[in-house]
């Protein structure tokens, strides 16, 4: 039986690994959840042995919260905010190679996301380290405690933190993060199971133990109170949307996924979502359709004939974007309102990058599902709109039409085309392809 091209099934459960490149590090706390619950003060020394004291005691009521064992001793330490940068930086170094770190940056360029001289390892680590808390690193197997966070922050960041250590124990954090090659979506919705679920049991802790499971769906209010608080952040106010959407997504729409799991049973049903976890954003954030079995078919992408002999041109990377990504692309480059529109009409997608010899430029192409023919067409003249803003000196082919559109820019020919609820294109084509691409297109 199939809804919208989904089909009723059992969750599958996916193997083999690829990393979370925007959030290097389990370790992002959201410090200030909620005026109500805590209010950010300066910062001021507590006792190291405190902080530790308190980190056993918080560990057995995270347990007590969540019904997850604690299997072995927890190890931590208390760090500065000196070592807390550098470990950010040494963890990136360690989760992404420099090769990795080049073709995302690429992806975002070629999506027009980022600007050309754009650093993604600098954004990153400018990004966290102003809002580093403490953390828990399941490569270390211990938990990292900052000695400058307000003993009120403290219970907060431990708490969401030791349930990291508590999912370790459980189900192997690392493997689980990693373990599915060549999806960033299937990647980021693990995230948002992993973060969602420890928001979850921090709030519960912070409210003395109230049942989530017999509230109203906080995420609203949640998703409203972090964006005020991260306004005292300078690199997360200035960073463009796609990155602002990316890093709470796991914390927001994660919590509001754990909280509808949570209505549905207990704590103790939660483990179905490590064994099997989402494939997809999109069940993140419709957590019905995860709960209901519902699964979402997917799109193929083979590497186009035409690219495979063009001289100086090199494939970099192929990925899907899921809902989230395309809700942030959206919402970025056209507009929020219709990111919640039409980004979340997205069924599936997949992409393809190639660099051309010399850097900067590259071509990109994509294959998108949406919900129906009308939600394929509002994304088709969405990106219409994208690629005119990408490409001020585009010229249109006079083979455009409804459903087509060619037209040549400095870096080549772009190519977008929509076949009932698929949108398909490539951008930068060498002219001596773009025939042979159009077809190719048109084949799939």
């Amino acid at each position: 039986m199939s809804i919208d091209g989904r089909t009723m099934t059992k969750p599958r459960q996916f193997r083999a690994g690829l990393r979370n490149w925007l959030l290097p590090l389990l370790g992002l706390l959201l410090t200030c959840a909620a005026p109500s619950l805590l209010t950010c003060a300066d910062e001021q020394n507590t006792s190291p042995q405190n902080l530790l004291s308190q980190a056993d005691e918080i560990f057995q009521q995270m347990s007590q919260i969540t019904g997850l064992p604690i299997k072995a001793p927890l190890k931590k330490q208390v760090i500065s905010r000196p070592e807390i940068e550098k470990y950010l930086i040494q963890n990136l170094h360690e989760e992404m190679t420099p090769a990795e770190i080049h073709a995302q940056e690429a992806m975002m360029r070629a999506f027009g996301l980022v600007s050309r001289d754009f650093n993604l390892e600098k954004f990153v680590v400018d990004f966290y380290t102003e809002q580093a808390a403490g953390f828990y690193d399941p490569k270390r197997k211990t938990m990292f405690i900052a000695d400058w966070i307000p003993e009120e922050t403290q219970t907060m960041v431990l708490s969401h933190e030791l349930t990291h250590a508590l999912q370790d124990q459980s189900w192997d954090l690392d493997n689980f993060l990693h373990a599915v090659h060549g999806d960033d979506d299937a990647t980021n919705a693990r995230q948002a199971v992993v973060e969602g679920y420890a928001t979850a049991a921090m709030l519960q802790q912070v409210a003395g133990g109230a049942d989530l499971g017999q509230l109203p769906s906080i995420a609203p209010l949640m998703e409203m109170v972090i964006h005020q608080q991260f306004e005292e952040y300078p690199a997360f106010s200035r960073a463009p949307y796609f990155f602002r959407m990316q890093a709470l997504f796991p914390y927001v729409q994660g919590m509001g996924f754990i909280q509808a799991g949570l209505q549905l049973g207990g704590w103790k049903d939660l483990k179905v979502l490590f064994e099997n976890p989402p494939e997809a954003t999109r069940q993140i954030f419709e957590p019905q359709s995860y709960f209901h079995h519902l699964t979402f078919r997917k799109v193929a992408l083979p590497h186009p004939p035409a690219l495979q002999s063009v001289a100086g041109l090199r494939f970099l990377s192929e990925s899907t974007m899921g809902e989230l990504g395309y809700y942030s692309l959206l919402g970025q480059l056209i507009s929020e309102d219709e990111a919640r529109t039409t980004g979340q009409s997205w069924l599936a997608d997949r992409y393809l990058v190639y660099e051309r010899s010399g850097g900067n430029d590259y071509t990109l192409v994509a294959r998108t599902r949406w919900t129906s023919q009308e939600t394929s067409l509002a994304f088709f003249r969405d990106y219409h709109a994208i690629l005119a803003h990408k490409y001020p000196e585009l010229t249109t082919d006079k083979r455009s039409g409804t459903d087509i559109f060619i037209g040549s820019a400095a870096n080549g020919v772009t190519l977008l085309l929509r076949k009932g609820d698929e949108c398909l294109w490539a951008e930068g084509v060498p002219p001596a392809q773009a025939d042979a691409m159009l077809a190719w297109l048109r084949a799939l």
